[in-house]
């Protein structure tokens, strides 16, 4: 669950901002149609099956538009849900539900998408002993959702940002002139609190790596063979890392190596939306045309 400041510091300016993206000046078809204030509700349905993320956001959305706005909900995030099943109930002016409605599910169904995928891969890993972790290969402005999402399925996350750690990747390196040149800057410019990962693509760069002193070893876009030998070369002297286009499938077949930690970019940038809709709006008094 996220908590109240990190909602209203860090959430709610990036609602407004996609609220204002949506309603630049008004929303003309809701105005059309409801001149007038109207009480309301509508159900929030699943269409598919999966697990359910990013409800407080969900309802931020239309309680930024109007504060009565409430929201009965049925499950909470982490849920596994079925198709048809009924999330919850949406009460409120009826012109907020018409005009927060998509921004709402856009959010809802993304969170949804990234939290079902990382349930799928992480449920790969158990008894591994591996942490399934996420990247920055996320959408811009939409990393806190994002990584929520990884969070509430079951994943962890890798840096938040630029600042959490120092990780030194082959541009980095190109621009020291080589690891143990890269690394010794780092121990010298970053607090000490700050761990030290390095991006290693041959053995020789594993070999620099270990000498001198890194954290964290990144194995990226290595062979079966060329891993286990790296990992043989590191010996426990620091935490291991693989990396590169890894996918569902691919995680089977490196399960088996004695790593610390396997990232997947793809857990944000390829994750495929939840289906959730907003279904039967029908003013308070009219009766409720879904099965509760």
């Amino acid at each position: 669950m996220l908590d109240p400041i990190t909602l209203k510091l860090n959430i709610d300016p990036l609602v407004l901002q996609a609220l204002k993206e949506d309603i630049p000046e008004e929303d003309v078809s809701t105005n059309a149609v409801m001149p007038e204030s109207v009480s309301g509700h509508v159900d929030l349905i699943a269409k598919a099956p999966g697990i359910i993320c990013g409800l407080q956001v969900f309802e931020r959305v239309f309680t930024l538009l109007d504060p009565a706005t409430t929201v009965d909900f049925k499950v909470q995030d982490g849920d596994a849900v079925e198709a048809g099943t009924l999330l919850g109930v949406v009460h409120g002016d009826i012109r907020v539900l018409l005009s927060g409605e998509r921004v709402a599910l856009n959010y809802l169904q993304r969170m949804s998408g990234i939290a079902t995928n990382a349930h799928r891969m992480s449920a790969l890993l158990e008894g591994t002993g591996i942490t399934l972790l996420d990247t920055r290969k996320t959408t811009p402005n939409n990393r806190i959702f994002e990584k929520y999402a990884v969070r509430t399925g079951g994943g962890r996350n890798h840096r938040t940002n630029l600042s959490d750690c120092v990780m030194l990747k082959d541009n980095h390196i190109d621009a020291a002139g080589s690891v143990k040149k890269a690394v010794s800057m780092a121990r010298q410019y970053a607090s000490f609190v700050r761990k030290i990962e390095v991006e290693t693509e041959t053995l020789d760069m594993v070999k620099d790596a270990v000498e001198a002193g890194a954290d964290i070893i990144m194995l990226d876009n290595m062979d079966h063979d060329t891993m286990a030998k790296a990992i043989a070369i590191i010996g426990r002297r620091a935490k291991i890392e693989i990396s590169g286009n890894v996918t569902a499938e691919k995680i089977e077949a490196i399960k088996d190596l004695d790593v610390d930690y396997i990232s997947s970019g793809a857990l944000t940038h390829s994750s495929p939306i939840l289906d959730i809709s907003l279904k039967h709006l029908s003013p308070d008094g009219k009766g409720d045309a879904y099965e509760r």
